[in-house]
């Protein structure tokens, strides 16, 4: 029996004619740590996209008020299709008409490290811990730091969607601190602001 194929669903929404995009056909990166990743989407709702590396794919929520550094903020996390590793280096701009328009920057990026483990302290691979609707990880980024937390708070259900939260945990690099205003954020690569890749991206094609 074939293996599935769980970036289908991916490619299955994208013109990769239209879109600068990566199709995801290439092999697997040669890294000592998992990744992570945050990138800001000008879409038809302005979002946060937040992306763990796992078992080869970027496991992907999008996070409409963004990380937070405090733990008394919890923010609702969508999950979206597995994304390929190699999403974690777009920053441009979606064309008009394919899913997901609008311009996208990387606005934080780095390292993480799981802490999941099961009832008795126990760890265990963080996909189960996903499977199972609770996983903890360390964040190593430029802007996030410390300890965070997903959960489940609704199964898909008859309408397929499910909802987690995004949560900081307690510990030294807990603070008052929300992710910035996106249309004022700045790219971690390139300090480009979404207006800027726009603009960038029309005096490309022009």
């Amino acid at each position: 029996m074939p293996a599935r194929d769980v970036l289908a669903e991916y490619r299955r929404k994208r013109d990769f004619h239209r879109t600068t995009e990566p199709s995801g056909r290439g092999g697997p990166y040669d890294r000592d740590a998992l990744s992570f990743v945050v990138q800001i989407h000008d879409a038809s709702t302005m979002h946060f996209d937040f992306r763990l590396e796992v078992d080869g794919v970027l496991k992907s929520w999008a996070v409409p008020k963004g990380p937070s550094a405090d733990p008394g903020a919890k923010r609702l996390a969508m999950p979206t299709e597995d994304h390929p590793l190699e999403y974690a280096d777009y920053e441009g701009v979606i064309a008009p008409g394919e899913y997901g328009a609008g311009a996208v920057i990387i606005w934080d990026e780095g390292t993480y490290r799981s802490l999941a483990t099961d009832r008795r302290g126990n760890e265990i691979p963080f996909a189960d811990a996903l499977e199972a609707g609770h996983a903890s990880f360390w964040l190593d980024g430029g802007k996030l730091h410390g300890g965070y937390a997903l959960t489940r708070t609704r199964d898909g259900g008859a309408d397929g969607r499910e909802t987690w939260l995004l949560v900081k945990k307690h510990d030294r690099h807990a603070s008052s601190h929300h992710a910035p205003e996106p249309r004022r954020a700045r790219s971690a690569r390139t300090g480009r602001t979404l207006k800027g890749v726009t603009a960038d991206a029309s005096a490309h094609d022009a």
